[in-house]
């Protein structure tokens, strides 16, 4: 049996241009696109992460009009596609989340443009997703990439 597959988009700890650790803003594109992707393609839950309060407040409100507000009226297929968005304050919480949703970790897999010495292949991922039932949580990064730390765990 397939293993779910979970998405996060990480806004912390990112880079910027200059290679500085930043948390960047959550954007209503980031919300919207990514929500009707992981529809699409039949992802068990999509997570924003992000540890400053006011952009958790912003991408609250947002969800609200579209779940509960006139934009789900108004747009049936956007509310369902933002049934499966979350909000989380890290990483780990995230983890902490699907362990319990699915009763074991979850592997995960971090995006970048760079190779690290534990990269995979899209082929090995996509076998591991078709073959395991074991759940995965592919994060990808905003700004100029998600920090080494993470990409190396």
């Amino acid at each position: 049996m397939p293993g779910k597959v979970y998405l996060g988009l990480v806004y912390y700890p990112v880079y910027n241009k200059h290679n500085e650790v930043i948390a960047t803003a959550i954007t209503n594109f980031d919300m919207h696109d990514i929500s009707r992707t992981a529809r699409t393609y039949n992802i068990a839950k999509y997570f924003i992460i992000h540890p400053q309060d006011n952009q958790i407040n912003l991408a609250q409100e947002i969800m609200e009009y579209w779940l509960q507000g006139y934009g789900g009226e108004y747009n049936p297929d956007r509310k369902e596609a933002f049934s499966l968005l979350s909000l989380a304050d890290s990483i780990e919480s995230v983890i902490e989340q699907i362990s319990k949703l699915e009763g074991s970790p979850p592997v995960v897999v971090t995006t970048d443009a760079r190779v690290y010495p534990n990269t995979v292949s899209y082929s090995f991922l996509r076998e591991k997703i078709k073959n395991d039932s074991t759940p995965v949580l592919v994060l990808l990064g905003t700004g100029w990439g998600i920090e080494k730390n993470c990409m190396l765990q």
